[in-house]
């Protein structure tokens, strides 16, 4: 294949990923600002209500989406004054050294623990109704016996846990530290990404804007450590790739919810700089964990007696629609994201286009993230509840930072040489 062809397969695939990535977050938004449209059309009964009665967040949208889209366009098209263009200019090409980007993040974790302290002492048995079964399970731990067995599998979730209540005599303290631990890859995750350490920064500061992050950071119940272990399975691919598989696999034993995220890291890996024989030893060790994990389905089906493969497969297409109605209300304070998301999504794919390569993966994580929790609640008609969108917030987090990127060669040709 020539360098053409490959480049226009490339660009067909990104074309491609930013049309479905478009689309994807459109109807979630659509569904935001209309709750009752997409759960009218599926549902004819009338009861409803009226499909295109506006909620609070239409003229919010409309204005900060058109204003955004119209001044992105104008900047890639070089139509802004002189005076403008230069400054963002400057702001995408500028750059702090490493040693005052290690006092920053020093400062930020510090500044963002001692905040978090005074959450320890609140008494989650109060708002969250599965306190009390991680709780029991924690309590006996190792035993098995009289427990919940769906709870008690998850064994790196359960040794953290156990860990800070023998030492801290806290459950929630390990969880704290689990979500310092996440602040971190994060920073240098978007480090790798954008080989910036003001990119860095900057994710590191979106995410600490975010309402979901900084609700469940210190909770047992929805602890991070599943996310922090994905993310990590991520940042290792390139680092030691190695080391990757034995992060997810300790991702999946925080909560098996990233198994749906396999695919990514099938695409993530593709498109990384490692040699390509280190891709195919990637590729097929994340295989062999795809192969086991199947396995291990029907051991803890028979385990657990029933309910995680029997009848649970069978695709519900008004579940699947629904999902898409759950930014109204599980995210309903998750400002920054709701309005720049759309925005963001754009500004990927052009910065692709521009030489950085690297934000077609961050909008592969971003989108896929979303379809998969909607192809989850059909398939498993499990819940989507607000701590599973810990991760979504996380990839937003760090597609903010990824548009500071320093222009770069394309990561899958650097990776095959």
């Amino acid at each position: 294949m020539t360098n053409q062809e490959q480049e226009s397969k490339k660009r067909f695939v990104s074309y491609a990923i930013f049309v479905f990535a478009f689309v994807i977050v459109l109807i979630n938004l659509i569904s935001l600002v209309f709750p009752s449209l997409i759960v009218t059309l599926i549902d004819d009964s009338g009861l409803i209500g009226e499909p295109f009665e506006p909620s609070g967040w239409l003229y919010p949208l409309l204005i900060t989406n058109l204003a955004v889209l119209i001044f992105g366009i104008l900047y890639f098209a070089k139509k802004l004054p002189h005076f403008v263009q230069k400054s963002i200019n400057f702001i995408r090409n500028f750059e702090v050294s490493s040693n005052i980007a290690a006092i920053a993040v020093v400062g930020i974790i510090f500044g963002y623990a001692g905040l978090s302290i005074q959450d320890l002492s609140i008494d989650e048995s109060i708002a969250y109704g599965d306190y009390k079964r991680v709780k029991e399970v924690i309590d006996k731990w190792p035993d098995s016996e009289g427990v919940d067995k769906s709870l008690y599998i998850l064994h790196v979730k359960n040794v953290l846990l156990k860990l800070s209540e023998i030492v801290f005599h806290n459950l929630r303290v390990v969880p704290l530290l689990v979500s310092i631990s996440l602040l971190i890859v994060t920073y240098f995750f978007t480090v790798q990404l954008t080989k910036k350490d003001l990119a860095g920064l900057v994710t590191l500061i979106v995410l600490l804007q975010s309402y979901t992050f900084l609700v469940f950071d210190t909770l047992a119940t929805y602890e991070n450590s599943w996310t922090l272990f994905y993310l990590l399975s991520l940042y290792l691919i390139e680092k030691k790739w190695f080391l990757s598989p034995i992060a997810y696999v300790a991702s999946l034993f925080s909560k098996p919810l990233t198994a749906a995220y396999f695919p990514l890291t099938l695409f993530y890996t593709y498109c990384s700089s490692i040699p390509r024989r280190s891709k195919i030893y990637v590729l097929c060790s994340y295989i062999i964990i795809a192969f086991v994990a199947v396995l291990g389905l029907y051991v803890l089906e028979i385990e657990i007696g029933g309910g995680i493969l029997q009848g649970q497969l069978n695709f519900d297409y008004i579940d699947f629609w629904s999902s898409f109605t759950t930014w109204s209300y599980q995210l309903r304070f998750e400002t920054i994201f709701l309005l720049f998301i759309l925005p963001l999504v754009v500004a990927l794919f052009f910065t692709a286009q521009k030489g950085t390569p690297q934000a077609i993966s961050v909008l592969v994580l971003i989108a896929g993230v979303i379809i998969t929790m909607s192809f989850l609640t059909a398939f498993t008609s499990f819940n989507l509840h607000p701590y599973r969108y810990v991760t979504l917030v996380v990839f937003f987090a760090i597609g903010v930072g990824t548009l500071l990127s320093k222009k770069s060669l394309n990561r899958s040709e650097s990776g095959s040489n």
